[in-house]
């Protein structure tokens, strides 16, 4: 069964734990593990997106190595759109796992079930969580488990000879027999807050580590009488934690393995799967073909047909149908977007900056730069060329080597070049000024004044040749 936007929200409420604490000082950089990135955004990042699919009504986010940089990073407005309220609390000094939740429980309501989470653990999925907070049901402990070939490093799942479960034993505490188990406790679990508060209160750490083990709760939970059960997986990557830069590497593949592994389901025509980079969200429409080693960024949509040619980054875009991307193009909407028409022509070796508003059939050729300007359909600009803070008719042909000169410096100016005008190779257009339309611009012209429509328009100095001329020599070096 999977759940979807129209799960209903369980009786009780959901309140979601982050521990984030750590050192990762396998990473060896001194940027604290949570706020390295995968897929374009921090571990902690995507552990908040999933707290939010769940509709949790609150997050505590525990810290301790990087406190600052860590809870500095959450003031963002994702994280005050997400839906639930977010406290955070400081573990200092990191005694093990049960005592960061400790210091979570302030912030817990009696009445809520309490899902635990890493923030280095970033791809678990929300209906994985779902399945797991239904079974907890509000009165059971609830963990999440897998079988694992190679279980080193992870607790075991012990169970009696009913096969129910009896306890979590850390591998340092684990017997031979113990350590040959499979099943392991994937650091996941959601549980009855009320109960969590009672059994974390009787924690010690008389362990091999001499730290406070969450998974000590379950032997208490048992001794009370209480239900214990566990939810299997079978897939590791859902709960995969980075703790090195080669384990962030290799979630990062299998991250982009599932998009590239969706898109193709979806109808994506990948040259190879294996040479994609999906940093944001990337929606597109039937028949759209991507060419290798292309990265998209923040949101982007492309529309039916288009195609996307090799070693493109496409950020915070909207491709409209029949567009062709040519290899090596760089589009940037940033915050303020870039728009490209249906069937335009864009690259190779073209740059779209924020605000480039590009309507049908408009062609942008190799080394063409656009930046907060608006060109109308059939507009061109084929090669070598600048237009900034420009508004551009329909059927402008836009010589190369031309630019608009938009900056005084001081302020910004705008360039109006109307209906069918062609504007020659080599000019500069000194903004702000208005070409009429349908005019023409000699090749080499600088313009500082408006035209009239349908008007040539020259300026630039008369040729001088000077005959018998000779050029300077070099004086020899003494």
């Amino acid at each position: 069964m999977a759940f979807n936007g129209n799960y209903e929200r369980h009786a009780l409420p959901v309140d979601v734990v982050i521990m984030a604490a750590g050192k990762g000082t396998r990473m060896k950089s001194s940027l604290p593990k949570v706020l390295h990135t995968l897929a374009g955004r921090a571990l902690l990042r995507h552990v908040f997106d999933t707290a939010a699919g769940l509709m949790a009504r609150s997050v505590v986010l525990i810290t301790g190595h990087g406190a600052d940089l860590v809870e500095a990073s959450c003031t963002g407005q994702a994280t005050t759109d997400a839906g639930f309220t977010l406290s955070m609390v400081r573990q200092e000094p990191q005694l093990g796992t049960g005592h960061a939740v400790q210091q979570a429980v302030p912030h817990l309501p009696d009445d809520g079930v309490v899902v635990i989470l890493s923030g280095d653990v970033p791809l678990t999925q929300v209906d994985t969580l779902f399945h797991l907070i239904a079974a907890c049901a509000g009165k059971q402990l609830a963990l999440l488990t897998l079988e694992l070939p190679d279980p080193s490093g992870y607790g075991r799942i012990v169970r009696n000879a009913d096969g129910a479960v009896q306890a979590i034993v850390e591998h340092k505490d684990a017997s031979p027999e113990q350590r040959a188990i499979t099943e392991v406790y994937s650091g996941i679990m959601a549980v009855p807050a009320a109960d969590l508060k009672r059994w974390l209160g009787r924690l010690d750490n008389r362990n091999a580590q001499s730290e406070y083990y969450l998974t000590d709760i379950v032997r208490f939970a048992v001794g009370d009488g209480a239900v214990v059960v566990a939810h299997k997986i079978d897939d590791a990557v859902q709960v995969a934690g980075v703790n090195s830069p080669v384990q962030l590497a290799a979630l990062e593949r299998a991250y982009q393995w599932r998009v590239a592994h969706r898109l193709m389901e979806e109808g994506v025509r990948l040259a190879d799967p294996a040479r994609i980079d999906v940093r944001g969200d990337l929606s597109c429409a039937h028949d759209v073909s991507i060419d290798v080693n292309c990265i998209f960024m923040g949101q982007v949509s492309l529309g039916q047909g288009v195609s996307v040619g090799a070693h493109c980054v496409i950020a915070n875009a909207v491709i409209e149908a029949g567009a062709v991307i040519h290899p090596f193009t760089h589009i940037d909407g940033e915050k303020l977007g870039v728009t490209v028409g249906q069937g335009a022509l864009i690259g190779p070796f073209a740059r779209l900056r924020p605000g480039a508003r590009l309507g049908a059939e408009v062609h942008i050729g190799n080394f063409v730069e656009v930046k907060n300007s608006t060109l109308a359909a059939g507009a061109k600009a084929n090669h070598l060329a600048y237009l900034g803070d420009a508004t551009v008719g329909e059927r402008v042909n836009y010589g190369a080597g031309s630019i608009t000169a938009n900056y005084d410096g001081s302020n910004k100016h705008r360039t109006v070049i109307e209906a069918d005008v062609h504007v020659g190779s080599n000019c500069v257009l000194v903004a702000p000024l208005t070409l009429g339309a349908g005019g023409t611009v000699g090749g080499g012209s600088t313009l500082t004044r408006s035209t009239e429509p349908g008007a040539l328009t020259v300026a630039r100095a008369a040729q001088v040749s000077i005959a018998n001329w000779s050029r300077p020599q070099k004086i020899p070096k003494v």
